[in-house]
């Protein structure tokens, strides 16, 4: 598939999910601005290996931070066509941690997963009314339709919104020629996720899906490539579950 001339942004871009993502797109000839937070190096070496990538760094939970982040994008490349949504944070707060320290991380998952990706869709809409079209991929979760264990409500809720609120840019944008997908992995094996295996096992985990074997990163990716190509625009507001059966709708 050929994407050449396509101008992409992939937020959390330098590790996991969204660097597969990222080196896919390129690999599809597309031009990638690969954000990332505290991955530098990690950037640079897919900046060095593909040229067509320019890499932006950027804390998302700075509302200030995300707005230079869209700006200097679109500075870069002249536009843009596709915005991928997937940076994200999975941080623990059991309701026995002190309130403030639970509130703490509330409000920290929620202004990275959710505030900074509704930020960059407003940015996004209005640049891509100007063109003529363009389109949002959001990485999201199963947490959002079958919930998560108890020590991640705030998780499960940033990723909630994130889905509704993608499925309300579909119905409301696509008069604009704006598309809208979300894409909601199960649990799927990155350096994020390596916390999660130590402690509960390899062998728990497959217990819970269908499929004997970890989703990565490179199950995911494909469907982006298909997603900015254009051949899945009539699927705009969909949802695809890429979690190895344990959650089937």
């Amino acid at each position: 598939m050929n994407l050449k001339g396509q101008n992409i942004l992939v937020t959390g871009a330098s590790k996991g999910i969204g660097k597969s993502i990222a080196i896919h797109l390129l690999k599809a000839n597309a031009q990638v601005g690969i954000h990332f937070n505290n991955s530098r190096a990690e950037a640079n070496k897919i900046k060095v290996k593909y040229p067509l990538s320019e890499i932006f760094h950027t804390d998302l939970a700075q509302s200030d931070e995300v707005q230079l982040l869209f700006k200097n994008t679109i500075k870069h490349f002249g536009n843009l066509d596709t915005v991928i949504l997937n940076a994200g944070v999975f941080l623990p707060h059991p309701i026995e941690d002190p309130t403030e320290k639970w509130l703490e991380i509330w409000r920290q998952t929620m202004a990275i997963n959710l505030e900074a990706a509704g930020l960059i869709t407003k940015l996004g809409i209005e640049h891509f009314k100007t063109q003529g079209g363009g389109r949002f991929v959001y990485i999201g979760s199963r947490a959002a339709f079958r919930g998560e264990t108890e020590e991640y409500l705030a998780y499960a809720a940033s990723k909630g919104g994130l889905t509704s609120l993608a499925r309300t840019v579909a119905r409301s944008f696509g008069k604009y020629n704006i598309k809208s997908f979300v894409i909601a992995p199960g649990f799927t094996r990155t350096e994020m996720a390596e916390d999660v295996i130590g402690k509960h096992g390899v062998d728990s985990l497959l217990n819970e899906l269908a499929l004997k074997e970890l989703t990565t990163p490179e199950d995911i990716a494909p469907l982006v490539v298909l997603m900015c190509s254009g051949q899945m625009d009539h699927a705009t507001g969909s949802t695809i579950d890429v979690n190895a059966g344990s959650y089937i709708r």
